[in-house]
Order: C-alpha cells, then structure tokens, then sequence
C-alpha cells in the first residue's frame, strides 16, 4: 500500500477496517444484548456485558489474521489493540447511546422487533460515526493502517513490508 495513497482509496480502507470492526462488535453487542435481556439484568450491566464482548470479538477478528502473517501472539495482541480500540470505544459508545435513546428499545426483549430493529438502526449509526474516525486514524498511519501491514503475509521474519 502507497502512503500516497489516493483519499477514495483511503476511504475504502476506512470502510472495510469498520466493517471488520463493525463485525466483531456486532456479536458482541447482540450476543451481551441477548444474554443480558434474557437474564433480566439491568440495561447497565446488559450494556456492560455487550462492550466487554464487543471488545473480545472486535480483538479477536482483528487477531486472526494478523497470526496468520506469523507475527507472535504477544505481538499480534498488541496490533490488535493499537488498531481497534479507538475504533471499537467509537461504536460501542455511538450503539449503546443509541439503544438507551430510541424509546423501549432496552426493555423490548430480545423476542421483540423493537429490539432487533434498535439495535440494527445502533449498528448503523455507529458505522456512519466510525467511518469518519478510522480513516482520520488510517490516514495518520495508525489503528488499521498497522494491521495492514500484516495481512497477505505481508511480514516475514521480523522486518515489514511497507508498499
């Protein structure tokens, strides 16, 4: 990847590295939305479940194939985090915000198309609000930028690639 890199292109990748994101926390908000609700827990200790999960499944996509490049798993955790979590906070914060907003939304159930539709619309919102954000961090060679460099096995031995 050229540093020059044209702003469609950036954008592009801005799209793709929220999309991955937008993914993992995905099942993790539905996941910690679903077990929360079905417990009867609180909609803060329901919302609480839903980031610590959407955290674990946005690192754990993130990771994947970044050992696949051969880098160490100490190392890969690290990009991982570098990467998303600036990108995961955005999102968890944008969803969550809007989940407690749109009116019955946390009581619905998870049984419920309320619930379902809420959380759809929070995904959605999060992803036009993060977008923005991941290629603000891409364009200064941070969050997905450096996940980047490992993917394609793109990293041998300890020395990047940089195109």
């Amino acid at each position: 990847m050229n540093h020059g890199a044209a702003p469609a292109s950036l954008t592009k990748l801005a799209v793709s590295a929220t999309l991955h994101c937008l993914t993992g926390c995905a099942i993790g908000e539905v996941l910690g939305m679903v077990i929360g609700t079905a417990l009867g827990w609180s909609n803060l200790a329901t919302i609480l479940l839903a980031i610590a999960l959407a955290f674990l499944f946005g690192y754990s996509l993130t990771i994947r194939p970044v050992l696949k490049s051969g880098l160490p798993l100490k190392a890969a955790i690290g990009v991982a985090l570098a990467a998303d979590t600036v990108s995961i906070a955005v999102m968890e914060i944008v969803d969550n915000a809007v989940m407690l907003l749109v009116p019955g939304a946390m009581e619905a159930g998870v049984a419920s198309w309320l619930f379902w539709v809420s959380l759809a619309f929070a995904l959605a919102v999060a992803f036009v609000v993060t977008v923005p954000v991941n290629r603000w961090l891409i364009s200064r060679g941070k969050g997905h930028a450096v996940v980047h460099q490992y993917h394609g096995g793109h990293a041998h031995e300890g020395h990047h690639d940089h195109h």
